[in-house]
């Protein structure tokens, strides 16, 4: 039942790593309703996804470990799983560098990650401004949450910095000055990642 979360698996990703070549398990579930999020049937509704065999991606895995750079750790919001620390153990055993795609919301997890040196590189997303965090994820955390967390991950950030990437989905409400806003924020030295949105279907902007 713990890898019963394991709701996807892309075996071959030329762009989710840069220069890297990778395999992506996406971990069902998410503690945000962003109403724009491509992966909502996993996100939001983690149960009606089959499970893939976590043994399968290892034997995957150790079968192309010759072409697989890494592996990449997406969601959902991966951090809210309660085996997380295993699955990456797991995997660094296999001989492999860890990306962790994340929300941020969870620093404390991050930071644990970090100072045992289980994550290669942390993708950290930015929904938007701060303020604007309510109306962009369904109102699952408010602005002065969001802005505790940001502080400790930036502070994170500056003392590692190659540890860290930082992304920004262009995504509707979001205006040009939003994205001039969201790049003010950032710790010296680093550039903001923009994404282009992917349309979903028929969810509004309110808590699902």
């Amino acid at each position: 039942m713990k890898w019963s979360l394991v709701k996807g698996f892309q075996p071959v990703s030329l762009c989710d790593w840069p220069s890297l070549v990778t395999s992506v398990i996406f971990l069902g579930g998410c503690n945000f309703r962003c109403p724009t999020c491509h992966n909502k049937d996993i996100a939001f509704f983690p149960e009606r996804c089959p499970t893939i065999p976590i043994d399968n991606i290892f034997s995957y895995l150790v079968k192309k470990q010759m072409w697989i750079d890494g592996v990449v750790i997406s969601g959902g919001e991966p951090t809210i799983f309660n085996h997380l620390h295993e699955l990456i153990s797991e995997i660094r055993k296999l001989g492999f560098k860890v990306k962790l795609d994340t929300n941020g919301s969870k620093p404390d997890i991050i930071k644990t990650l970090l100072e045992e040196k289980m994550v290669d590189l942390f993708a950290v997303d930015i929904k938007g401004p701060f303020e604007k965090y309510p109306i962009l994820t369904g109102n699952k955390i408010t602005e002065r949450e969001v802005k505790k967390n940001f502080y400790k991950i930036f502070e994170m950030a500056n003392s590692y910095p190659s540890k860290f990437i930082f992304r920004t989905t262009k995504v509707p409400f979001l205006t040009q000055e939003d994205i001039r806003i969201i790049k003010t924020y950032l710790p010296k030295g680093f550039d903001l990642i923009l994404q282009e949105y992917r349309e979903v279907s028929n969810i509004g902007f309110k808590d699902a």
